[in-house]
């Protein structure tokens, strides 16, 4: 599975809303899974949005075909834009779904990792980050994902912004230090966003 990951700062909010909702046209393109997001809570006028493809074949191909035609009416609405693409590495919690219906709040966790602490990073987050994010309140599902660089994504689900509020920096340090993340990680960035459930375009299930 490729996740995307799209970050841009909007100086035009209403546009770039109504153009947002237009992005269902992705549904019917072969190998889209879920395309989804909303607004930073920390930088309001930062716009996130995630999309989840089956692999990178069938993103490449939509890249090639209908992605202008789609993006195209959102130009103008949005500057600094950044994109990335991960490869599905693992869960951070059993049996995920790139499913947004039930989340209200997206938790981003961005890392660049030393080369020589790859494996060590990826053994902790498997070890020590997810049990611990899997047993905090609130907490649904997530997607451990890499990219070249090396740069790693952690993307979790949570059920409300007042759960997400339980998984603090107490605990985190603690974790932090357990896990040796100063030997492992070059940079780390993250943010908290605020889910648009009618950015949310997801086929039907049978």
């Amino acid at each position: 599975m490729l996740v995307k990951w799209i970050r841009c700062t909007v100086v035009d909010r209403h546009g770039f809303e109504r153009e947002q909702r237009k992005w269902a046209g992705l549904l019917g393109e072969p190998g889209f899974r879920t395309q989804s997001g909303g607004w930073s809570r920390r930088q309001p006028d930062v716009a996130h949005v995630f999309a989840f493809w089956e692999n990178r074949v069938f993103y490449d191909s939509f890249m090639a075909r209908a992605h202008d035609r789609l993006a195209a009416p959102q130009a103008g609405t949005y500057k600094d834009m950044q994109v990335k693409l991960f490869e599905y590495r693992f869960d951070v919690k059993t049996g995920f779904e790139p499913d947004f219906t039930d989340a209200d709040v997206v938790r981003i966790a961005h890392s660049r990792v030393y080369e020589d602490r790859v494996d060590h990073f990826a053994l902790m987050q498997q070890r020590v980050w997810n049990p611990a994010m899997a047993g905090s309140p609130g907490m649904l599902r997530g997607v451990f994902g890499e990219a070249p660089g090396p740069e790693f994504l952690v993307l979790s689900m949570w059920q409300s912004s007042a759960e997400r509020g339980k998984y603090r920096p107490g605990s985190a340090a603690r974790l932090e230090a357990r896990a040796e993340t100063e030997r492992d990680v070059e940079a780390l960035t993250g943010d908290v966003v605020q889910l648009e459930p009618s950015w949310t375009v997801r086929p039907e299930r049978a």
